[in-house]
């Protein structure tokens, strides 16, 4: 019911905020960020950092190999073994280095020794990793590679692109995985693009036979089809967004004349 006109309606007492005890101790200092004042906040000036040449030509290039159709040859390398199978691989890598530098002279030291006191001297072959492209070319042409690995970062990658054709052809497992930085450092290298183990220890021979058989399965029974598959072809996503838009146009029209 609305109150009889001339009486005063009831004043609500308003409620007192409870004022902020504040400690003297502790004066409150506003930043001021002008000159000569308080140091900025730290920004991100990532996009407004001129980058070394070499690194914008790195990042144009990996945009351009997203956007431009890469050929089947070539887009099998992006195809790498998993990392579960890679890190198996690479502990039966680790097991058959070859000798550094220290090591070969250690041994030719013990050796020359060995001749000077006239005994005899073991000349028994070691089992070890073999590498470089050429050596590694003529052990898979004569049949005596069990296995070839090969980086996915070769460049340029026409050094290695014919490879795993020629490995299919001599049917010989071979797998692609990432790192030539990764390989060389087995060889005791900076970087090497192809490894290939020619046979291994009796007390390896199972683990190895079953790294092959996961190997073959995922590269040497995949061939055909991954001669069939193009890569890149990915847009921006402005581009992509744009695609949408002209798409949901068109099928709208072509609703409207069903309809």
């Amino acid at each position: 019911m609305a109150p009889k006109r001339g009486v005063k309606a009831p004043v609500v007492a308003a409620k007192k905020k409870p004022e902020k005890v504040t400690n003297p101790l502790f004066e409150k200092r506003p930043k001021q960020f002008g000159i000569g004042g308080a140091l900025p906040p730290k920004r991100d000036l990532t996009r407004f950092v001129k980058w070394p040449k070499t690194v914008q030509i790195q990042r144009k290039k990996r945009i351009l190999k997203q956007r431009l159709k890469v050929p089947p040859a070539l887009n099998q390398f992006t195809k790498t073994l998993d990392k579960n199978l890679a890190t198996n691989l690479f502990k039966m890598l680790l097991k058959y280095r070859p000798e550094d530098k220290a090591e070969k002279k250690e041994r030719l030291l013990k050796r020359s020794q060995a001749e000077a006191d006239g005994k005899p001297v073991e000349a028994k072959k070691p089992i070890v990793v073999k590498y470089g492209l050429n050596h590694v070319t003529y052990l898979i042409e004569q049949n005596k590679a069990q296995l070839v690995v090969i980086a996915h970062d070769v460049d340029p990658i026409e050094l290695v692109v014919w490879l795993p054709a020629l490995c299919r052809k001599m049917e010989i497992p071979y797998c692609i995985v990432k790192g030539k930085a990764r390989l060389g450092s087995i060889v005791h290298k900076k970087t090497a693009s192809v490894l290939c183990l020619t046979t291994v220890k009796n007390e390896d021979k199972l683990e190895f036979s079953r790294i092959l058989e996961a190997i073959k399965a995922n590269f040497n029974d995949k061939f055909d089809e991954y001669r069939k598959k193009w890569g890149g072809g990915i847009m921006g996503s402005k581009s992509q967004a744009k695609t949408r838009a002209k798409e949901k146009l068109l099928a709208k029209e072509a609703a409207q004349r069903m309809s």
